[in-house]
């Protein structure tokens, strides 16, 4: 979350998983450097194409669930 939570140019009231990317501002380049950010972190590679207009993740909880995935595949 702090990572995501890095990407957010202001939240006073905290990050909640039930966040909207969007609604709190992350805009798509920010949500390609988070990528970057949670790829190196982790060392896995998140399947992400910015060059979509669909967003691929909406909420936080997406975010983390899909790192969440990843990792349990790696392991």
């Amino acid at each position: 979350m702090a990572i995501i939570a890095a990407k957010i140019p202001f939240k006073a009231d905290g990050l909640r998983l039930t966040d909207n990317l969007r609604e709190i501002g992350v805009e798509s380049v920010d949500a390609l450097e988070m990528v970057f950010d949670l790829e190196e972190k982790f060392g896995i590679e998140i399947p992400y194409n910015a060059n979509t207009s669909e967003q691929e993740f909406v909420t936080v909880a997406d975010v983390i669930a899909a790192v969440e995935g990843l990792l349990v595949k790696k392991a």
